[in-house]
């Protein structure tokens, strides 16, 4: 399972700290005002036991015959292409078939699905919306929960998968969506068995291999790649991919890479920095991070993943270089060089941990800072940012029922290829404990809302992306990424064209790690409504958000930036998929 690299927005037009905060005026509406929003969790029919029904809506009769039955097996030459990369070429043996065929259910589903690999969403649901017209069955429905999970309608795609199982058809792909649904809702020990169904049912299709591998020790993905390697043709266009992750993979493997926290305090509460644009303009807040002993100020960001930093900085620390990558964020110059390193010890407030890799990029600044430190390397705390207090608190977890001594407590700066992942060694266990206390269940688990936590906001998590339905005005949720590395608010184009008036902006310049945005807009007035908090925005810088959207594989249709998060105090369980906004007039800092 790959990883986006961390990434940050900096908007480079000079605004007053004092006029990005009048354009973030936060009000708290009536509870009632809220029933628009969707909750994030099982639907209610996902949230019943998945078994076949007596009876559904779904046609009963057979797909399309298999592939290997029809002498020129168009099927099975359109998948070959899909597999080398030639999209185009798959596109046209597909159309081919349903010129041939135009009721096949199969050829629908996979045209579908090759635009959905060519990031072209609205022919995806064209394709989808006229094979159902056509042919209403279930390998078209199963194609259609793919295109609503793209679009960012994610209890729509679930529901679609949990009939068509529920229906009696045992669908691979069906298993692979839900398991990506439970995935991002932080029920983790069910997406593990759902990716298990899927693979079982269908262990050569690609998507749900790459899933797959995620639920492996590192060990078994080092031999699985080996394999596949070894048995794929050279024209194979995921064959560089794979070759990149298993070099990395090997690197790695013969060093430790715990992170493991050896100071015997387990929380703490740190400043935060003032990171400024100049003297009177804020860009955010850092930490003050020891590395191997040197101080290095990273700006805190909860829309990157890991600790990157810059050239200077990493060789300042002394960080033992491992293996040689690619960095890539916002902007349109692409990836850019970089390598994976080792820190030997980094200490944040109270805490120190052991054995950490790193990610260095080659330049000399990361966006014009020493370097970003992503929000979720504390997964394994409640992290609280209290913006109007300028401090970065963390505690511990709540435990879970099931729990019965303290987890073993690590800074999530790995490649840990999501939450899924076995450990290639179980740890031996402690005889004397065990006679008075059971361990704890290994393996990934559910997520746990605690009594205290009930009034957190449920969220979707891609990875680090932390995703929050959020409404524009009167028109229904989508999914906003909240990103303390913005400097403010900011939408898609084509969500802003929905609900505002778009102008082209030639004075704002958004640059990233991949280099600068050539088109910005400017999007009118708009309200945003998430949480339990609305903010009114006289005006939002507008983008295109496609290449954050394709990574994630659901479509993510703006920011929460610093502007209006800097008023807040925002509390995240990353383990458990919950965030807390706390807003109080009196507590917001003026800067």
């Amino acid at each position: 399972m790959q990883k986006r690299w961390p990434r940050v927005i900096c908007v480079l037009r000079l605004l007053s700290l004092a006029l990005l905060a009048a354009m973030a005026a936060i009000s708290l509406p009536a509870a009632d005002e809220f029933q628009g929003l969707p909750q994030v969790g099982y639907s209610q029919a996902a949230s019943s036991a998945i078994a076949p029904a007596q009876s559904s809506r779904l046609p009963s009769q057979p797909p399309e015959p298999p592939a290997q039955s029809l002498p020129a097996n168009p099927l099975g030459d359109a998948k070959a292409l899909v597999r080398k990369g030639d999209f185009d070429a798959a596109i046209g043996k597909y159309q081919q078939l349903l010129h041939e065929r135009p009721n096949s259910p199969d050829a629908f589903a996979g045209l579908a699905r090759v635009y959905l690999k060519k990031n072209d969403v609205a022919q995806a649901y064209e394709t989808v919306t006229t094979g159902l017209r056509v042919t209403d069955s279930w390998p078209v429905r199963v194609a259609l929960g793919e295109v609503y999970f793209r679009q960012g309608k994610i209890p729509e795609a679930e529901k679609e998968w949990v009939d068509v199982i529920n229906s009696g058809h045992q669908a691979p792909r069906a298993y692979l969506g839900l398991a990506r649904v439970r995935w991002a809702i932080s029920m983790r020990k069910s997406a593990r068995a759902m990716i298990e169904k899927a693979h079982e049912l269908d262990p050569k299709d690609p998507d749900i291999e790459q899933r797959w591998l995620g639920t492996l020790s590192r060990r078994e993905r080092i031999e699985h790649l080996e394999n596949d390697l070894a048995a794929s043709s050279p024209d194979d266009a995921a064959r560089p991919d794979m070759q990149h992750h298993l070099e990395l993979l090997k690197a790695t493997a013969g060093s430790d890479q715990s992170c493991a926290l050896v100071s015997t305090v387990a929380s703490t509460e740190t400043p935060m920095i003032r990171m400024l644009i100049d003297p009177q303009h804020l860009r955010g807040y850092g930490l003050s991070v020891g590395v191997n002993g040197a101080k290095i100020k990273l700006l805190l960001d909860t829309g990157s993943s890991g600790i990157l930093m810059d050239r200077g900085m990493a060789e300042r620390a002394g960080v033992t270089k491992i293996a040689e990558t690619r960095i890539a964020g916002i902007g349109d110059q692409g990836s850019k060089a970089g390598y994976v390193a080792l820190a030997s010890s980094i200490r944040i407030g109270d805490l120190e941990f052991r054995d950490c890799p790193v990610r260095v990029v080659e330049s000399r600044s990361v966006v014009g800072q020493d370097g970003l430190i992503g929000a979720d390397v504390f997964e394994d705390f409640l992290v609280d940012i209290d913006f109007p207090t300028e401090k970065l608190r963390l505690h511990g977890l709540p435990k879970r029922p099931n729990e019965t001594t303290n987890p073993k407590i690590t800074l999530n700066v790995g490649d840990k290829d999501g939450d899924l992942e076995k450990s290639d060694e179980e740890p031996a266990p402690n005889l004397e404990e065990t006679k008075s206390t059971p361990p704890n269940p290994s393996g990934p688990e559910d997520r746990y809302i605690s009594p205290e936590m009930k009034s957190y906001t449920s969220i979707y998590r891609f990875g680090h992306d932390l995703l929050i339905p959020t409404k524009i005005g009167d028109k229904p949720a989508k999914l906003f990424l909240l990103d303390t590395g913005s400097v403010g608010n900011m939408i898609s184009a084509d969500a802003a064209r929905e609900i505002t008036k778009v102008d082209r902006d030639s004075h704002a310049v958004l640059k990233g790690l991949s280099g600068s945005v050539t088109k910005v807009y400017t999007a009118r007035k708009a309200v945003l409504q998430f949480g339990h908090l609305r903010q009114e925005n006289q005006e939002m810088l507008a983008f295109d958000l496609s290449s954050i959207s394709n990574h994630a594989g659901t479509e993510v249709s703006g920011t929460l930036g610093f502007a209006m998060l800097h008023l807040l105090e925002i509390k995240i369980d990353y383990r458990d998929g919950l965030v807390d906004f706390t807003y109080d007039p009196q507590r917001s800092l003026h800067f």
